[in-house]
């Protein structure tokens, strides 16, 4: 039997069996103990209807992969969050100057402690999980970089369509910065969330995604996140050519509400930092 799985922290965890496929967590773990400190409690974001996204606009211009890349990534991370267990790891990415990071419910979970690795920096940063939405199986954390200026990756306004070039930034089996490239195989999918609620529209690709690409953008080839890759259908817990990235829409509603939190909490805005020489 084909097993489908999610692709985020811990070990992977079968979800649902659809047409003989499973859907599952794609995450990597290890068994390294390590100590955790208490983090503020995140809140939990409501569910509300995503915005509908406007009708697609075919894009005209060459597809460079490299430039993708270039642009992207500074802005994608290494998530490690820390769980009784032990250390599991996943992705995310910046969607604002102030340090908001997007990722995956799952690749959080129940964590006592969370950090991140931004782009190809050696530097381990403390998070904040400000908020999760899990029957949209997306959270949203908050890092500060004191001295870097952080650069968001854009929303894509439009629906990306079948044939479309994709490419995914993230850290399969801990191999951060891991870049990889294929088309939209389809559009319009149902997932189910880890709560076992409905995530409607996802995008699925046959761009490369395994176990730590969870939370990572699916990026256009205008370099916009279309979505963010979260579950894989496969075999045997690799890849098989077929994930699945939650659209963008259903990202923007998640990061205002965020927003809202951070600054209910008290959170204020990490001041912008010099632009990095070079």
């Amino acid at each position: 039997m084909r097993s489908t799985q999610l692709a985020g922290v811990g070990a992977a965890v079968l979800l649902a069996a659809t047409g003989g496929a499973v859907l599952t967590l794609a995450a990597t773990s290890d068994t390294r103990s390590a100590a955790t400190a208490p983090t503020p409690e995140p809140r939990l974001i409501a569910d509300s209807p995503a915005a509908p996204a406007p009708q697609r606009a075919a894009d005209t211009g060459a597809t460079d992969p490299k430039a993708v890349y270039e642009g992207a990534k500074a802005s994608v991370a290494e998530i490690r969050a820390q769980t009784s267990e032990g250390e599991g790891t996943g992705t995310g990415f910046v969607v604002s100057s102030d340090g908001l990071i997007v990722t995956n419910a799952h690749v959080v979970g129940d964590a006592a402690q969370v950090a991140v690795r931004l782009g190809t920096d050696e530097q381990v940063l403390p998070a904040q999980v400000l908020g999760t939405a899990p029957g949209k199986d997306l959270a949203v954390l908050r890092v500060e970089a004191p001295g870097r200026a952080l650069e968001p990756l854009k929303l894509a306004n439009a629906l990306p369509e079948v044939g479309d070039p994709v490419f995914a930034i993230g850290s399969p089996f801990g191999l951060s910065q891991t870049f990889t490239s294929g088309i939209v195989s389809a559009v319009g999918r149902d997932l189910e969330a880890p709560d076992g609620t409905t995530i409607p529209g996802a995008i699925q690709t046959d761009a490369a995604i395994n176990p730590g690409n969870s939370g990572g953008p699916l990026l256009s080839a205008a370099g916009e996140v279309v979505g963010v890759n979260a579950q894989i259908a496969s075999r045997g817990g690799g890849n098989d050519g077929i994930g699945f990235a939650i659209p963008a829409a259903t990202v923007a509603g998640i990061i205002e509400q965020a927003a809202s939190a951070s600054e209910a909490m008290g959170v204020a805005p990490a001041p912008e930092a010099a632009p990095q020489a070079g």
